[in-house]
Formats: structure tokens, C-alpha cells, sequence
């Protein structure tokens, strides 16, 4: 605490209202800034106050960053060192934020303009699970900058309620085996260049449940972040800290159908990208992003609508014709029939640790749809002849046949 700063009320002559001053300590000079009143009392007041914050190093001066210098020291300080995803996701919510609000200073983003910014992207038709992500962004960034000393306080952000109870991981369905292989068909139409690599992208996401940049950096090579390990017993993956989303070393097994997908590559082959798309850097693999809009568009190349209800507009660039397009499978949804074919063969725990979620409750959503059916087929074989008292009878299959309708489905 520091005892030798002393707060005063003046008055100053070409001032209306009532001056506090006091003399800095270290630099000797003296500071002042206005009461706001013309009233003593009031403004001892807040002269005894303001000396209180002093002393004790609660008060800041205002910040006098402007968005764009905070912007790009965000940027730089902290974003470098993240992840792809992120960096596109605070891209993102930052352009947003600039088109729609426009602000010059730091200190100006408050809960107002926040409130305001909310208003304009629901307007627009924004989701409300794409808003939050941004507000989720913006709202990281502005606790940094209060961390960092640049803002004094971090404005409340709102974020956008959704009805109890409701869950969009359920509302898309996973991918079914024919609609997989309609993909892999039309895959040539839609990526005309080397088009056998993507055909093996788009099985190696069915097989292996991997998340889609974690496919694009799977290597060979035994010092990449993501890599095949051939020692051992069984095939594995290791994942490095800096190239999966738990940002943790791993060391992971696979499903023996994606192992022997995998091994179908001569060894003389086994070097370098796995699956071999590369962006303009040799070597490098094609950004997330726009691998992400090359499998969705061959997912509404082969018609797998995976939610009627979840649409987007689409804009004929010719003709400027607006039509709503139903969401159509992406890498995500390979990922998610991945999850629901494993469900039907393995525990929890094991499907978790396949999947790799932080939690089971994550976990658990794969097994609601199947549960469903296994639960409707019991009812129906109870419901019997009109008495109720004597079953349909029900087709022997075997257990050959079950794995088979596991594979497929």
C-alpha cells in the first residue's frame, strides 16, 4: 500500500465541475482528472475513493489500444501457438465482428456492443450454435486482454439459450454403408485430380473414425505428429500433443479393419502423408478447411442428406437463383458412422477410448439410436397375433450375419 499518495479536490478556473489531483510518487508529476460535479462533498468523496484504489493498486487508466493493435498482438501472443482450428474459428468471429461493429478501440467493446453485434448476426439468420462459437471467441480474447493489463474489465457476454433438452450431436444421423459407397463413387466427378486419393481419404475416415485433420497429417514417418507404428504386436497410432485436440502425447489402437487398410500399402510406399493430400507446400497437407468443403461437396454430389431440417442457402453463381440445400454429409458424419458401428460391438469405456472423448457422456450419444431400434424390435415382437399373447415369428440369422449387418450399416 502506498501511503505517500494524497488525493485533493480543486477547482480549476476554466472548469465547471470540481478537479481531483494528486502527485505521483514515482514520477513526481501531478495527475489529475475531473469529479464530474460541482458539489465538494460529493466530489471528496470520490477523491477519497479514487485514493483508496490508488494506494492499493486497484485503479487502471483507461486503455488506449485500438481494436486492430490488440487484434494483432492476440494474434501473435497467443493464437500462434494453437491450433489450426482455432486460429480459423477466432478468424472467423473477429472478421464478423468488424463487419457488422466496426470497433476503433479496445475499451469500446462493451456489453452494448456486444448485445448489439448478437442482434445483427441473428438477424442475418446466423445458427445459434455458429453465434455462440464466435461469442465463445471474442469472449476468450477480451479475458486475455483484462489478464494482460490492456482492458479493465471484461464485458458480460450472453450467450444464445437453446431449449432444454435439445442435443444436435442427435439430430444428424450417421452414414449408412451404401450411402459411404455412393460417395466413393461420385468422388471422381467432384475431385477430378487425383481422384484415387480421395476416394482413400473418404474410406480412411469410414474406417478409422479419425478426426478429419488428423487424417490429413497422418504420416509414415516416424517423427510427424500423427504416425503409424508398425512395432508391436498390433498396429497403433501416435499422436503428439501439438497435432490432435486433447494436446496430449497418446499412443492409441485401431480397428483391425482400418489396420488391414493400411497394410494393403507396399513398404516401399510406407513414407510420408498417408493418404498423400497435399496443399501447395510438398509434403504439407491441404488445409482442414478446404479438404472439409471438398468431402461436403461430395457428400450433396451423392444426395446423403443427413438432416432435412438443418438447411443453408445456396446461390447459383450464374444465375443468382437462392435455393435451400438440406445439410449433406461431411468428414464429421464419417466420423460419426464410425462411432455408431462401434457402439454395436464394443463397451463404452473401449468405444471412448476409440473415439478419443474427454468424456463418456460424449460417448453415450452413440448408443441412443441403436438402443432404440433394439428396444423397438422387442416391442414389436411382443405385440404378437391380435389376442398379444403369441409372436411373429422372428427369422433365424446368424452370427455372421449380424457382424455383416453391423459392418454395413
Amino acid at each position: 500500500m502506498n501511503e505517500d499518495i494524497r488525493v485533493h479536490v480543486v477547482k480549476f478556473r476554466d472548469r465547471k465541475n470540481l478537479a481531483m489531483r494528486y502527485v505521483d510518487p514515482v514520477t513526481e508529476k501531478q495527475i489529475s482528472k475531473t469529479s464530474g460535479t460541482t458539489r465538494r462533498r460529493e466530489a471528496e468523496r470520490k477523491a477519497a475513493k479514487w485514493e483508496a484504489e490508488l494506494r492499493e493498486g486497484r485503479y487502471q487508466k483507461p486503455s488506449r489500444i485500438t481494436w486492430q493493435e490488440f487484434r494483432e498482438r492476440y494474434e501473435r501472443e497467443h493464437l500462434a501457438s494453437l491450433s489450426e482450428k482455432t486460429l480459423n474459428a477466432n478468424d472467423a468471429a473477429f472478421n464478423h465482428l468488424e463487419r457488422e461493429i466496426d470497433p476503433k478501440m479496445l475499451e469500446s467493446l462493451n456489453s452494448e456492443q456486444l448485445s448489439r453485434f448478437q442482434r445483427k448476426l441473428s438477424e442475418n439468420g446466423m445458427k445459434a450454435t455458429t453465434l455462440a462459437s464466435h461469442l465463445r471467441s471474442i469472449r476468450a480474447a477480451l479475458n486475455w486482454a483484462v489478464r494482460k493489463g490492456l482492458m479493465r474489465k471484461a464485458p458480460n457476454v450472453d450467450m444464445p439459450k437453446r431449449a432444454k433438452g435439445i442435443d444436435r450431436t442427435m439430430r444428424s444421423r450417421p452414414v449408412t454403408g451404401e450411402e459411404f459407397e455412393r460417395m466413393v463413387t461420385v468422388t471422381p466427378q467432384v475431385r477430378k485430380l487425383e481422384p484415387e486419393k480421395w476416394q482413400r481419404l473418404i474410406e480412411g475416415l469410414w474406417l478409422s473414425g479419425l478426426r478429419l485433420g488428423e487424417a490429413l497429417q497422418l504420416s509414415w514417418d516416424d517423427d510427424a505428429e500423427i504416425t503409424v507404428v508398425l512395432t508391436g504386436n498390433f498396429p497403433r497410432l501416435r499422436l503428439y500433443a501439438e497435432g490432435h485436440k486433447a494436446h496430449r502425447d497418446q499412443l492409441l489402437p485401431i480397428t483391425p479393419d482400418f489396420a488391414e487398410f493400411l497394410l494393403k500399402t507396399p513398404e516401399d510406399a510406407r513414407h510420408g502423408l498417408v493418404f498423400g493430400i497435399e496443399g501447395k507446400i510438398p509434403g504439407k497437407p491441404l488445409s482442414t478447411k478446404r479438404t472439409s468443403r471438398y468431402i461436403s461437396s461430395i457428400g450433396e454430389r451423392a444426395g446423403v442428406v443427413v438432416d432435412a431440417n438443418d438447411t443453408r442457402t445456396k446461390v447459383d453463381p450464374e444465375t443468382g437463383e437462392k435455393t435451400e440445400v438440406p445439410r449433406c454429409a461431411t468428414a464429421h458424419d464419417l466420423r460419426r458412422a464410425f462411432g455408431t458401428r462401434w457402439s454395436k460391438r464394443v463397451m463404452p469405456a473401449t468405444l471412448k477410448q476409440l473415439m478419443r472423448h474427454s468424456s463418456i457422456d460424449t460417448t453415450m450419444k452413440y448408443y441412443v439410436e441403436h438402443n432404440a431400434d433394439d428396444l423397438a424390435a422387442d416391442l414389436w415382437a411382443s405385440w404378437g397375433s391380435t389376442s398379444g399373447s403369441i409372436g411373429p415369428k422372428r427369422e433365424e440369422v446368424s452370427e455372421g450375419d449380424i457382424a455383416q449387418h453391423a459392418w454395413r450399416s
